[in-house]
């Protein structure tokens, strides 16, 4: 059996922040600036409170079959509830989304390359 990569995005919203935990969330912004978004076993935030107060989380995992794309979903949930509850900062609406890579539709240079291989 081989490897799967999944993808968990978790996204919620910040929810009762403080002044003090908006000033540090906006001071740290650029660290957590969609443009350097990235999909990472530890999980990388993205935001941008200036313009609303959702954020996302994305998660890089791996299993062997299928149904462990749903472990995966929880290990990130959990992840994401366990960074934002460390450091005070409220949220809600949690939800997630999970992709097996192994799934994926290729893209059209993938197609080629495997067209060209067979």
């Amino acid at each position: 059996m081989s490897s799967r990569t999944f993808r968990v995005t978790v996204r919620g919203v910040f929810d009762g922040l403080g002044a003090e935990q908006r000033a540090e969330l906006l001071a740290r912004a650029s660290e957590h600036d969609v443009l350097h978004a990235a999909f990472t076993p530890e999980g990388h935030l993205s935001y941008d409170l200036a313009a609303r107060p959702a954020f996302t989380f994305r998660f890089q995992d791996s299993g062997e079959a299928e149904e462990d794309i749903l472990e995966a979903t929880e290990r990130a949930e959990a992840a994401a509830e366990a960074w934002l509850t460390e450091r005070g900062y409220g949220y809600k609406n949690l939800r997630s989304k999970a992709e097996d890579l192994s799934q994926a539709p290729l893209g059209k240079r993938q197609r080629r390359a495997a067209a060209q291989g067979a």
